[in-house]
């Protein structure tokens, strides 16, 4: 992904003492945060609620703010929530050209601005496709998750200069807080991963064990005997090892559509 003209982007602004940020009440954004982690198993779910709630603590009056969220993990499909379908549908066009503003966040891990999509020299093919949208506005900024995966938040306003320097400000504060939720949440999701992984494999190994002293018993040999004429019928009927093993189980258990029993 190459932009076609070099990125101007926001400085991250100074931080937050005796600023405008500092005024932002973010008690009960907070609060709801807490609660999508209680609530959400999902982390997929979490993002879509997380894109609402930054979308709304960001909406003031005559500016209503859209909100898209995309997570890259390794290993993993990336991860794209929307508050709305503007959101929704400014995030596929900028991934359709794999360029944009938000990408460029993404990239280059600094917060970077469109005041106005209609006068925007940067990223013609997806200004030119944004133009044709109820959009007049961009921001994007990096989220820091201190972990292997990667963030974003887009933000969106129908109105040019829809952001001003205080916005920016309070956009940047609403977003390092969802980044620590957000950071929790993945941690969550990993551990959860992790935690099924291993209950399918104690599953998968209790299963192949079982099998396995079936076989040792029908053909009256030792265990690693055995265990290799599991391994051969898995490999010869090009069925993973765990289902060949469940196949044995069901065949004993009385199954009758099940094949006979193997022997050496």
């Amino acid at each position: 992904m190459t932009e076609t003209q070099p990125a101007r982007h926001v400085a991250s602004p100074p931080r937050f003492l005796g600023t405008y940020a500092d005024k932002v009440d973010l008690t009960d954004f907070v609060e709801h945060l807490q609660d999508l982690l209680v609530e959400n198993a999902d982390i997929r779910e979490f993002l879509q609620d997380l894109a609402s709630l930054i979308a709304k603590k960001l909406t003031r009056n005559g500016n209503t703010i859209a909100c898209g969220v995309t997570v890259i993990r390794q290993k993993k499909p990336v991860a794209v929530a929307d508050s709305d379908p503007l959101a929704r549908k400014l995030d596929d066009i900028q991934n359709s050209f794999s360029d944009g503003p938000c990408l460029s966040a993404l990239r280059t891990r600094t917060i970077t601005h469109v005041p106005d999509v209609h006068r925007e020299d940067r990223w013609p093919e997806y200004m030119r496709a944004a133009a044709g949208t109820n959009v007049g506005s961009i921001l994007a900024f990096p989220m820091e998750l201190n972990s292997t995966a990667e963030a974003v938040v887009n933000l969106y306003s129908a109105r040019a200069h829809g952001f001003s320097h205080e916005d920016v400000l309070s956009a940047e504060r609403v977003t390092a807080t969802g980044a620590k939720a957000l950071h929790l949440a993945l941690k969550i999701a990993q551990l959860r991963d992790a935690r099924e992984n291993l209950a399918a494999a104690l599953e998968s190994r209790t299963t192949i064990d079982t099998a396995v002293g079936i076989i040792m018993a029908q053909n009256r040999c030792s265990r690693d005997a055995a265990f290799q004429i599991l391994v051969r019928a898995s490999s010869h009927r090009n069925i993973k090892l765990r289902l060949v093993a469940q196949g044995i189980i069901a065949h004993v258990a009385g199954d009758r559509k099940i094949a006979a029993p193997f022997e050496e």
